[in-house]
């Protein structure tokens, strides 16, 4: 099965949308296709993100990556959020979570970044065991704080 990474724009978001509603629900999200949809549009027509997805030779969508922009102060470069990774259940296994890092560090090198970061939940051996293979290196040096400003 022949497995090409495309940068996804405003005609693939059908595409995106129903990966991204999965995506979603593999943290425990209720499903919800139109915030889905809307979420990925907004990000695009505002230039927020960048997506990659991956898809077979029938055009069927099997995963994606988005990134977003930011920048380190004390290295005084860009760099890249790996914000989202996911993979459909039925195309694990195959290459596909690959294809989309190995994409997403081409286009955070040809863009000059100086590297790319993620977070993952604690449980999802899966994916760290992914990370790691592809030389991710787990933070030791630094805590992560977060602030929930959602109300209700």
């Amino acid at each position: 099965m022949a497995i090409q990474a495309l940068r996804a724009d405003a005609s693939h978001l059908d595409k995106i949308a129903s990966l991204f509603d999965a995506y979603r629900g593999f943290y425990d999200q209720p499903s919800n296709l139109p915030q889905s949809r809307a979420f990925i549009a907004e990000r695009i027509a505002r230039d927020e993100s960048v997506i990659f997805y991956a898809e077979d030779g029938s055009g069927e969508a099997l995963g994606f990556v988005q990134l977003f922009p930011t920048f380190s102060s004390i290295d005084a470069h860009r760099t890249w959020l790996l914000g989202d990774l996911f993979t459909a259940p039925a195309a694990r296994g195959k290459g596909v979570g690959t294809l989309l890092m190995n994409t997403a560090r081409d286009f955070a090198l040809l863009t000059g970044a100086k590297g790319m970061t993620l977070e993952t939940a604690i449980d999802n051996h899966s994916a760290q065991r992914l990370y790691e293979s592809l030389g991710y290196v787990r933070d030791a040096g630094y805590y992560t704080y977060c602030l929930d400003l959602k109300q209700g």
